[in-house]
């Protein structure tokens, strides 16, 4: 979404409309109705997964058929 600013609304509110803006917004700050600058968010940037990388989290127990007594009548 693009939205424009009169600079002067721009210089007593620049915290508020940096704070506003999402990925994809863009703010054209214009002066007499001519642009004079663009802000943008930067990019998000993703760390990669990892295959693997939760090895070792999560310990699963079989031979424990206690916690299955509360489902008795929904196994076969």
């Amino acid at each position: 979404m693009v939205k424009s600013v009169e600079i002067d609304v721009a210089q007593s509110s620049l915290s508020e409309i940096i704070a506003g803006l999402k990925p994809g917004d863009e703010v054209v700050i214009v002066q007499n109705h001519k642009p004079i600058a663009k802000l943008i968010p930067p990019p998000i940037t993703r760390v990669p997964r990892v295959p693997g990388s939760c090895q070792g989290m999560i310990t699963i127990i079989s031979e424990d058929d206690d916690h299955l007594r509360d489902f008795e009548e929904a196994l076969p």
